[in-house]
């Protein structure tokens, strides 16, 4: 009886089950011919190109945050100053934030009643995800200021060689909170995994508090391997996305390759694991999976290959995009898992950029309230 290698199964997903008589018998085995290797490549190409069209066929219809996330990710892929206008959408949206924030909050006290404001959008929310950060953040609403909003709006800043001018006052506000009980707290970690991983890097990259391995001990004993069955969908699901958040926030967000070896438990783990993976998990999470490898160049690696298959084959080819798993195909809501999908099926790089010293044109008309570094 013919037996389907891991190989195979590849390749039986990337050209279809209706050219399955066609596929030559020595594609069946390990060791993919060259010829495999091309169709594997040209097809994801094509399928990256139709969820592109999709989107970018009506990206400014998106509201500007939404296409923000988009243009800035394709322009760090590709350097195509097509996407400026959504990156200068990023931009505003930071400039708005920091502006708000600068003018509105001096004190601690002030920092908790902003927060509080904001914990009402998790209150009134009915998912299970949803609730527990409700739970775990009521005691704690300052965190929605530091963490969710000046954080991360001043970390991007940074990124594109800005700041804002009273950046000063900022700096000194986040100094007003230690964030190591947040970045320490199992329950925080169970509602917060991925964001408190790009919040500790972030402190770091702002010369701040530096908690990255305060964190990631707090996350490993939040998580042990072993403990995995025990997990909800839900929690396992965080776990991942908590995993592939340090990788990604490490590389300031594919803007630098990441070392391997630095994140060696990591790779193991998805390795081990990556059939539970793609079974335990949504593709916006298997995606992040494949582009962890492909920011360390591990372009060789299995798991790489099982996680573009699993999401090429997601494609609803007839809408142009991956939709939720409740079948929905509206664009602003499906835009995150399909702008991770282009990345993951049509890789081109790292990218640190844009910096306003490298590509000045798109920083011509800066909004009001940042400045240069």
């Amino acid at each position: 009886m013919f037996k389907f290698t891991p190989a195979s199964l590849i390749t039986i997903a990337i050209l279809g089950f209706s050219q399955l008589a066609f596929i030559p018998a020595t594609l069946a085995k390990e060791n993919l011919s060259q010829q495999t290797s091309t169709i594997q490549i040209t097809r994801y190409q094509n399928d990256a190109d139709l969820i592109k069209h999709t989107f970018e066929s009506q990206l400014y219809t998106l509201n500007a945050n939404t296409a923000g996330h988009y243009g800035l990710r394709m322009f760090r892929q590709t350097l195509d100053p097509k996407y400026s206008a959504a990156v200068w959408s990023d931009m505003a949206r930071v400039a708005s934030t920091l502006n708000e924030i600068a003018t509105e909050i001096k004190t601690p006290k002030q920092a908790k009643a902003y927060g509080e404001k904001k914990l009402q959008y998790y209150k009134t929310k009915g998912t299970t995800r949803t609730q527990m950060r409700y739970e775990v953040t009521k005691d704690k609403p300052e965190y929605l200021f530091l963490g969710i909003d000046l954080l991360g709006a001043m970390a991007r800043a940074d990124e594109y060689g800005l700041k804002h001018k009273y950046d000063k006052h900022l700096h000194n506000l986040i100094r007003q909170f230690d964030f190591k009980p947040y970045a320490t707290n199992p329950e925080m970690i169970k509602a917060w995994a991925a964001q408190l991983a790009n919040q500790v890097y972030w402190l770091r990259q702002l010369d701040e508090q530096d908690v990255v391995d305060d964190f990631i001990n707090a996350f490993q004993k939040t998580y042990p391997d072993n403990q995995d069955k025990q997990l909800s969908d839900q929690q396992y699901t965080n776990k991942i996305y908590g995993l592939t958040h340090i990788i990604f926030a490490a590389s300031e967000y594919y803007q630098y390759p990441i070392d391997s070896k630095e994140f060696a438990w990591i790779y193991d783990y998805f390795d081990k694991n990556i059939e539970q993976i793609l079974t335990r998990t949504k593709e916006d999470v298997v995606a992040e999976v494949g582009i962890s490898y492909l920011l360390a160049e591990k372009l060789d690696s299995p798991t790489l290959a099982d996680t573009q298959a699993t999401i090429a084959h997601a494609i609803d080819m007839k809408q142009g995009m991956i939709p939720s798993t409740d079948g929905d195909f509206e664009l602003s809501k499906g835009e995150h898992r399909n702008v991770l999908a282009i990345m993951l099926l049509s890789w081109q790089g790292t990218n640190a950029a844009p910096t306003i010293s490298e590509q000045p044109a798109i920083f011509s008309d800066l909004p009001y309230g940042l400045v240069k570094k």
